[in-house]
Parts: C-alpha cells; sequence; structure tokens
C-alpha cells in the first residue's frame, strides 16, 4: 500500500475561494522551485530577473503547450533523480512523438487520493473492478492506485485485452461480487448487453453493484441515465483527468463537477484573443501544487472548459467545470457544428422501450446519417423519433438507418470465451496450427 504523504489538503479544510487561494501560495513557490530543476523549466525561467515563486510570477510566465512536452521527450521535464521515479507513462495519442509523463511514488500518492474522491467512496470492503488500459496511459493505474490506497480489492481487468474477452468480464462482475468499477462509458453499455447474452438481468443480477465510475469519453445526462437504470439504479460517477496530470475533476455529491483546485491551480485561456481568467469559458491551463517528478506550470490541455466559483450545496468549495471537450470535436453539416455529446443526448433521450444501446453516425456536407442497433418490434418508431428530434434540436437534415442486433457490436465478441493469449508452437494433427503466433 502506498504510504501517506504529508500536507497534502484534504476536503474541508477550507471554506471560500480566498481560503482555497491562500491554501495554494506555499505549495505553488514549492511547485516552482521543483520545476526549476527539469531542463525544460530551467532554461524557460532563466529569462526571469529572479526565479518566479508567487502568482504574480505565475501570471508572467508563458503557456506551457503540447508541443512543448513533445519537444522535451522523454525526460527533458523530469525534476527529480531518475532513481526516484516509480513510474513513466505516455498519452494515448499515436501520432509523431509522444507526451511522456512520470510520477514517484509520493506524486502517487496525491493521484490515488484525488481518483478516491468520489461520492460512493472506495472501501476496503469493494472489490473493484478496474476495465481501462493497463498500457502506457495512467488511466488504469490511477484506478488501481486508488483503490488499494484505501485497502479495496483490485480485479485488473484491463481493456481491449484478449485474455479478459466480455464474457470473462460478466462472469467476474457476478461471481466476485464486484462493488465498483472504473471505464469508459461506453463499457458499461456493451456489459449490459453481454450479460444480457449471457441469459442474465443486468438490473438484478449483480446485486454487489454500487457505482460505476466512467471517465475518457464524453458522457451526457441521458447516457447517464441509461446506464444506471440498465443497472439497477446504480450510480455512474464521471471523472475528469489526463495521463499528463492525473485527475483534475470529479464529482460531488449533488452531481456537479469540481476542480480539484487545492492540488492544482486552474486557470482560463482564450485562444482568440489571448486573455487569460480563473473562470468562463475558454481552455483549460493547469499548474501543479504538489507534482515532483514532473510539475507542470501553466499547462495548456487544449480542452474547452466553462469554469465557475459559484456556490455549490456539496459545501467543498471548489470551483466547477464543466468539459465541453476539444475545439476540434464537432464536425460541419450544412453550416451546422454537430458534437457527439449533443447527437448522443438525442439518442438516448428516445423511449427505453426502443432498447437502442449501439450507434454511429457520418456528418456529410448536407445531412446527418445515423445508423441504429434496433429490434423489429420498436424500429419504424425509433427511426420516425429520432429523425424528427434530430431535425428539430440541431436543425439539420437527418436520415436513421436500422441496423439488426450484432452489426455494431457482434454477438460473437459478448460470447466468446476463448483468450489466444498463449503461444504454441507444437499441435496435434487436427488442431489448427495457424494461431502459433496470436495475433493481438
Amino acid at each position: 500500500m502506498i504510504q501517506t504523504v504529508q500536507a497534502l489538503p484534504q476536503l474541508g479544510q477550507w471554506d471560500s475561494p480566498e481560503q482555497l487561494r491562500e491554501l495554494q501560495h506555499h505549495p505553488l513557490a514549492r511547485s516552482l522551485s521543483w520545476a526549476a530543476r527539469s531542463p525544460f523549466y530551467r532554461r524557460r525561467f532563466a529569462a526571469a530577473s529572479s526565479p518566479p515563486s508567487t502568482f504574480d510570477d505565475l501570471a508572467g510566465l508563458p503557456l506551457t503547450s503540447k508541443q512543448d512536452l513533445r519537444d522535451a521527450y522523454p525526460y527533458g521535464l523530469l525534476a527529480v533523480e531518475k532513481e526516484r521515479l516509480a513510474t513513466y507513462h505516455e498519452s494515448s495519442g499515436t501520432a509523431g512523438t509522444p507526451t511522456a509523463s512520470y510520477y514517484t511514488a509520493e506524486d502517487w500518492v496525491d493521484v490515488a487520493e484525488r481518483f478516491a474522491r468520489k461520492p460512493t467512496g472506495i472501501l476496503p470492503t469493494d472489490t473493484f473492478l478496474v476495465r481501462t488500459p493497463y498500457a502506457l496511459m495512467i488511466t488504469g493505474h490511477m484506478a488501481h492506485a486508488a483503490a488499494r490506497h484505501f485497502g479495496a480489492t483490485v480485479v485488473p481487468a484491463d481493456r481491449r485485452s484478449v485474455a479478459m474477452p466480455y464474457s470473462r468480464v460478466i462472469r467476474v462482475l457476478r461471481d466476485l461480487d464486484v462493488s465498483l468499477t472504473w471505464s469508459v462509458p461506453t463499457e458499461c453499455l456493451v456489459w449490459a448487453a453481454a450479460a444480457r447474452a449471457a441469459g442474465l438481468d443486468p438490473g438484478t443480477d449483480f446485486p454487489a453493484l454500487r457505482g460505476l465510475f466512467v471517465g475518457g469519453e464524453p458522457l451526457s445526462e441521458a447516457r447517464r441515465r441509461r446506464i444506471s437504470r440498465l443497472w439497477g439504479g446504480v450510480s455512474v460517477i464521471n471523472d475528469y483527468g489526463s495521463t499528463e496530470t492525473g485527475g483534475l475533476a470529479g464529482e460531488c455529491p449533488v452531481g456537479r463537477m469540481h476542480l480539484w483546485a487545492d492540488r492544482m491551480v486552474f486557470e482560463v485561456y482564450d485562444p482568440q484573443t489571448g486573455q487569460i481568467t480563473m473562470d468562463g469559458c475558454g481552455q483549460l491551463v493547469v499548474t501543479t501544487l504538489y507534482r515532483q517528478a514532473m510539475p507542470l506550470i501553466r499547462y495548456n490541455l487544449e480542452d474547452t472548459v466553462d469554469v465557475g466559483y459559484g456556490d455549490c450545496d456539496c459545501g467543498w468549495a471548489l470551483p466547477t467545470v464543466r468539459v465541453l471537450g476539444r475545439s476540434t470535436a464537432g464536425y460541419p453539416v450544412a453550416g451546422t457544428t454537430v458534437t457527439q455529446h449533443r447527437l448522443e443526448e438525442i439518442v438516448f433521450s428516445l423511449p427505453e422501450e426502443y432498447d437502442v444501446l449501439f450507434w454511429r453516425a457520418r456528418a456529410e456536407a448536407q445531412r446527418l446519417r445515423v445508423e441504429i442497433e434496433v429490434a423489429q418490434t420498436h424500429r419504424a418508431a425509433a427511426v420516425a423519433t429520432l429523425t424528427a428530434a434530430v431535425q428539430q434540436q440541431l436543425g439539420v437534415r437527418c436520415e436513421v438507418l436500422p441496423l439488426d442486433r450484432g452489426t455494431l457490436i457482434s454477438t460473437d465478441a459478448l460470447t466468446r470465451t476463448t483468450d489466444g493469449v498463449k503461444s504454441r508452437s507444437l499441435f496435434g494433427a487436427d488442431e489448427d496450427w495457424s494461431q502459433a503466433i496470436p495475433e493481438l
């Protein structure tokens, strides 16, 4: 289990934005001094008349871009001795030079605590299934570390692993009395379909389940409600973060997303004007306060957000955030920008009896083409309802095409039991030896 680090702020230690700002002062000065140990920030700070240490100094520093991180690959942002590193990660992007990210054991305590700030909590009695990648991205390791930090039993299910087909996920969820899970939202829908394929009811046959933690994809309220009802009304709790930073925000007990501003300083950048403010709509800029291996100073995630400092009934006294996605996330259709989030809200607002779980869409020049899996019984009604809703709410012409069950998510993918992980070189006379080296 990760050892506790002193002086990490805890929820409830401040009551106002002013107290929160005061709480950030000392950690900010220390983080700036840590950053100056890295080759990248040592060069960047060299032009200053004195080492930066205050909020005023911070405001005078340029933003750190994703390209800066790529240019610094692999260790240009390393601020500690290499032997102190606990893990090395890279972002999920595969094009060009990767963005590297690294953490000390002390950094991992901060990451784990932030992830565990969920209304349900993570308890020693929980069995926690982690169904996100365990490769170079931080996502699976982050949830694993949080669960172990708080004493839960971890089921490392990975994602897109041939060792963990969906049939095995369903068996584990039920047989091990899994109580919490971590995945992208789409996984929760696929699990429901796989449970049905196994003759189970996701709403009643998994009584131990009490929380579905999700992240990594846009999540509309309509899809959240649908996932919750499929699984018997359990909580679906959204999380927001990145490999470069770990968790950035999480949901409070009343369902609003809050930035972890006790552990980081957040700013909002308007790329059109160049103006930087503490709130409003723009791109999220992050300065870490407790990251030792790789302090980030005014790092622009390029995620479009809306940040506010209004009161919330949860009493956390943390800024709220709505994550609006990337500016490139939408596609033009007849002069209107269509985003996945807006379209998803419409699809999952279809009547539940239509049982539409899987869909895809293509944005064409003058129309939107949407395909949905839907049973023959509800096909005509689903097509008519969705066509009208898209045209009314988005103002674009829409063609909806119904698909048979198993077209987008095959029945074989839901029921397959073989893993095919282990290589073999010796086969019997009647065996297929084309699988000597399995394709992953």
